[in-house]
């Protein structure tokens, strides 16, 4: 996958935040003992959930697949220490081709896995999401982009 032949979904702080919260409410019936954030993308919604869920335990699993533009290997660059459970949610921000899923399935085999969003791909390998997206779009995530001034029309003919 790469920026120049996909489509984009570009997403802001207040709707990834109305997103992750909708995630919660999935998930308030639940009863978790501890979050895994899968690290970086994870750590956002991780924070959201810990804070609406009431969740005081939250560790990071740090996992390197993309840069910012395309998907490589999986590489895990720190583990979880927290142990295995059904009480033990595991976070990222989004389900793409299921790789990374893969990995903490096999990881945490027990867990709640959540992504705010999945692709058609990687959807079957989780178990909640609030938002589908197409498997050939690529998703600008707040923390990827910065405001910048924009011209009026007016100046750009």
């Amino acid at each position: 996958m790469s920026l120049t032949t996909n489509k984009m979904f570009y997403v802001s702080w207040e709707a990834f935040h109305r997103a992750t919260k909708e995630l919660a409410r999935q998930l308030l019936a639940e009863d978790f003992d501890a979050i895994v954030a899968v690290s970086r993308g994870g750590l956002v919604p991780a924070a959201i959930l810990a804070r609406e869920l009431n969740i005081r335990t939250v560790d990071s699993i740090c996992v390197a697949s993309y840069d910012h533009d395309k998907q490589g290997s999986l590489t895990i660059l720190k583990d979880a220490q927290l142990a295995d459970s059904a009480k033990l949610l595991v976070v990222d921000d989004l389900v793409d081709t299921g790789e990374t899923a893969k990995a903490l399935r096999e990881r945490f085999p027990l867990a709640r896995f959540v992504t705010v969003y999945a692709k058609p791909q990687g959807k079957p390998l989780v178990d909640n999401y609030v938002t589908d997206i197409e498997q050939d779009t690529w998703i600008q995530l707040p923390w990827d982009m910065e405001l910048a001034y924009s011209k009026p029309l007016a100046e750009e003919v």
